[in-house]
């Protein structure tokens, strides 16, 4: 399309296109949450629920959604977050997206689970990349993963706490999808049904680099670590502590960043060992399914941590005006993982960058129904919460 748009208008035709090109394993792996899917589905009822109260006859003919966080001005209030799969999504996916992200101004969270070395995105890709990361049982292996991310020039690290044991998506099970691949008749079957994907990503993986796979894990354990389902081949700690984020900070010289958080007094305890955000989340849904929506949480939090750090929260996000209910609740930032996701799957990085930007127009558009000209000038006064309404009990307001 001349026009820019592929033909997208929403993050919801993204994820279409994602859906028809990826085979339904992948996709299922990319997509969906965990058990029941409850908290997934919690995630945008909530953010649904919560209205916005505009103010008129303002003149809004000049509008930014510019922010600065950690220091530096971020030109949308939006972080492309960690997203394990990208490089299965498109070939070397994780470069197509954070040059997306570095086109836009904003931050690209790379996943250590990746299938890019993470060296190349700093090097390929420009921009402010951030780095995430699982804790792994073998700490040195972790803390020699930390050094190269730092050497390789990352601005943030991204330590991911709430996954201390693997979550059950009994339908990744049944899809039978691993890295590296193990061939059954159920996925051969789904692989050979999208030839698109299957020419376009995983033969020319096989003919570059061979087999997919997680290439920031160290060698001896690739192909032992992941040879399981996906979303069970991270090999996770179920011993970490408080004590482990302040090893971090000890670690790593520049800004940290502890994701998974849904209490206050866990915000609170990140901020006393030296975190320099949070990122209020529930995994998309895809871990604890018995997890409130955390943007009905984040209230809270921003009570409990007048301040002391930057906040950031994700799970759900796929309207711009999900964004600005965000910011008005105190929010500095918002992830957002899988409409960047779907658009890296549907266009590489012309899809990435056509997801970011719906999310900017989107944002823009809010920003000026509502009356403001600034991120700076959304406050709560904005947010009409479920119990304002006369609806259901409003959680965390």
């Amino acid at each position: 399309m001349t026009n820019g748009t592929l033909g997208f208008y929403s993050s919801a035709e993204l994820r279409e296109a994602a859906r028809r090109r990826l085979p339904r394993g992948l996709f299922e792996f990319m997509d969906r949450g965990n058990d029941d899917e409850i908290a997934m589905r919690d995630n945008r009822r909530a953010l649904e629920a919560i209205k916005l109260r505009p103010r008129v006859l303002v003149d809004v003919s000049a509008r930014s959604q510019e922010i600065t966080l950690f220091g530096r001005s971020r030109a949308m209030p939006v972080i492309v977050a960690p997203t394990g799969s990208a490089g299965l999504a498109w070939y070397e996916g994780e470069i197509a997206l954070a040059r997306a992200a570095a086109a836009f101004g904003i931050p690209y969270t790379m996943a250590a689970s990746s299938m890019t070395a993470l060296e190349r995105v700093p090097a390929e890709a420009g921009g402010t990349p951030w780095f995430q990361f699982y804790m792994w049982p073998d700490r040195p292996a972790s803390h020699r993963l930390i050094a190269r991310a730092r050497d390789a020039g990352f601005e943030a690290l991204v330590f991911t706490v709430d996954t201390p044991v693997a979550p059950g998506r009994e339908y990744n099970l049944k899809a039978g999808f691993t890295i590296p691949f193990r061939f059954t008749a159920r996925n051969v079957t789904d692989i050979l049904a999208h030839p698109r994907w299957l020419f376009g990503v995983l033969a020319r993986y096989l003919v570059t680099t061979g087999m997919p796979r997680y290439m920031n894990f160290p060698p001896e354990t690739q192909t032992r670590l992941t040879s399981l389902p996906m979303g069970r081949s991270t090999a996770l700690d179920n011993t970490l502590t408080w004590e482990d984020v302040r090893e971090l900070r000890r670690l790593w010289p520049r800004k940290l960043v502890v994701k998974g958080i849904q209490h206050p007094a866990d915000a609170l305890l990140a901020a006393d060992c030296g975190a320099d955000a949070v990122v209020i989340s529930n995994h998309g849904g895809r871990v604890l399914d018995a997890s409130p929506a955390p943007i009905l949480t984040l209230p809270r939090v921003v009570d409990a941590v007048k301040g002391r750090i930057a906040i950031i929260v994700d799970s759900g996000f796929n309207r711009g005006a999900h964004v600005v209910k965000a910011l008005a609740l105190g929010a500095d930032a918002v992830m957002i993982g899988r409409a960047p996701l779907h658009g890296t799957a549907a266009a590489g990085e012309a899809g990435a960058r056509r997801a970011l930007q719906i999310y900017r127009d989107e944002i823009d558009r809010v920003m000026g129904l509502i009356g403001c000209t600034s991120v700076a000038q959304l406050s709560r006064d904005h947010a009409v919460m479920p119990c304002e309404g006369g609806g259901a009990a409003c959680q965390g307001h």
